[in-house]
């Protein structure tokens, strides 16, 4: 080893004396002992094989202690931090699904904390003193909003659908318009979901055109469920025909086979009221006499992540006593949040006004132009020539896969820095604490109002501070002449 490598290493204080330094203390604090330990051994093998590959007439003369302390107190406060962080949303997209898709009402995180902080009677039946079933808990209510004469909830529609499937027409053949044979998030296609079922798949139609008369011609003595699945997450347009669910419960019970549909958001309110286009509800789907109804409770229920199935007593009742449905089944958590949410719809203006899918998609424009100029305002005092701020008129969407060519009226803050590129802003917004993010469009970075929450605005002022480079040379322009008055 050259001498001049081995004067650097020698410099490299101990893990001990790094452990015990004042500057690190609180960091160290935060962590257990042997992580901690664990963390600083890491940092250093990490500084001691930079040295090693660097020439050895390159090396400065001293090691730079405070660079390294920096360096130390960054890699404990990253161990200490949870890998499941509190996301700012500026990018328009309420139900996102990369970030965790809709957030709770209030009302739901108190249910969960009281459901996970104390014992409870998940599946104890407090009147007859003993077992009972976690389901008991949420039919009532799914039943009394939707008109369904049972309910059962899993962990997610996927499973509602695998289950459905396992229990009513393993084995046997399910039919299935050719336009329906949707993909869903994470590449899983429904053709893969049925066939793992055991079911076998029977496409009849065309991409854009099914009649009932398609359904009719492929039933057989091996046909178990005709399946309608709503296209969520895209839309055919133009020369086009499906089979009303109606039309095919009709045909189903003619031929006494299970009807089935997939609808997927579990939307419980009208939205064209919004300008959306209409969606169809939960409610609808089940007096239109489908046997099975399975809808998600994360997306524009607004509820947690959640398989809901509604339909028939008789089909239901098949699904309760499938092997499956253990493995499937919610925790209380869940249970305990979504309970909490469908309480909520029997008051439909409560709804909007806590839940927050239902209350970002109904928020009036001229309030997101009212928080906009706030914001900006703010910005302006904070920040000054260092940030160029302009707003303007954009577009948000639904997203979860839910009213996927449905646009609603926003306004963004649109974001400049003389010394940061759109790019750079936007990872070094990322990277922030909490991390902000946002979208970029044509080299401007917006800030959507529509998903941000009134809660969220202080701590994205915070983490703009820490983002944007230091003031410019010259002044920025405003262009306030072009903004919407």
């Amino acid at each position: 080893m050259d001498p001049r490598h081995a004067r650097l290493l020698r410099q490299i204080p101990s893990v001990d004396e790094l452990l015990r330094h004042p500057a690190l203390a609180e960091a160290v604090a935060a962590l257990s002992r042997p992580r901690a330990t664990e963390v600083v051994r890491r940092v250093l093998t990490a500084r001691r094989q930079e040295i090693l590959r660097q020439p050895p007439e390159t090396l400065p003369p001293r090691l730079e202690l405070a660079a390294l302390e920096q360096e130390l107190a960054q890699a404990l406060a990253a161990a200490a931090r949870p890998s499941l962080q509190r996301v700012i949303n500026a990018t328009g997209v309420i139900i996102h699904t990369n970030l965790g898709r809709s957030c709770l009402a209030e009302a739901a995180l108190e249910q969960i904390l009281r459901a996970g902080r104390h014992y409870s009677n998940l599946e104890y039946d407090l009147e007859a003193g003993r077992r009972g079933s976690r389901q008991a808990h949420l039919e009532g209510v799914l039943c009394q909003l939707t008109r369904a004469e049972a309910a059962l909830v899993v962990n997610n529609n996927a499973a509602a659908v695998f289950l459905c499937l396992s229990a009513l027409a393993k084995d046997r053949e399910v039919i299935i318009s050719r336009g329906q044979l949707v993909e869903i998030g994470g590449s899983f296609r429904m053709p893969d979901v049925m066939a793992m079922s055991g079911a076998r798949l029977v496409e009849v139609g065309t991409t854009n055109k099914t009649y009932l008369a398609d359904y009719e011609r492929a039933i057989t003595s091996q046909t178990a469920m005709l399946l309608k699945v709503h296209p969520s997450n895209f839309r055919i347009r133009g020369f086009t025909r499906e089979v009303p669910l109606a039309e095919l419960s009709a045909l189903g019970r003619r031929y006494g086979l299970w009807v089935m549909e997939d609808l997927g958001s579990g939307c419980l309110v009208e939205l064209g009221r919004f300008g959306l286009e209409p969606e169809p509800t939960v409610q609808e789907a089940v007096a239109a006499g489908a046997d099975l109804v399975t809808v998600s409770g994360d997306k524009l229920l607004g509820g947690p992540q959640a398989g809901i199935i509604l339909g028939r007593r008789e089909a239901v009742q098949e699904l309760r006593t499938h092997p499956l449905l253990r493995a499937l089944r919610p925790d209380k958590l869940t249970l305990a949040g979504l309970e909490a949410t469908l309480h909520l719809y029997f008051d439909e203006t409560r709804a909007f006004r806590e839940i927050p899918t239902l209350f970002m998609i109904a928020r009036p424009l001229p309030e997101l132009w009212a928080q906009a100029r706030r914001l900006r305002r703010a910005l302006r005092r904070r920040l000054g020539e260092r940030l160029a701020v302009r707003l303007v008129e954009t577009s948000a969407r639904v997203g979860g896969g839910s009213l996927p060519e449905e646009a609603l009226p926003s306004v963004a803050l649109a974001l400049t820095s003389p010394h940061q590129s759109p790019e750079e802003l936007e990872a070094r917004l990322r990277r922030a604490a909490p991390p902000v993010v946002a979208r970029l469009e044509r080299d401007q970075l917006l800030l959507d109002m529509r998903t941000l929450r009134p809660e969220d605005l202080p701590l994205l002022l915070q983490a703009l501070e820490q983002t944007v480079a230091a003031p410019a040379a010259a002044p920025g322009t405003p262009e306030e002449a072009r903004e919407r008055p």
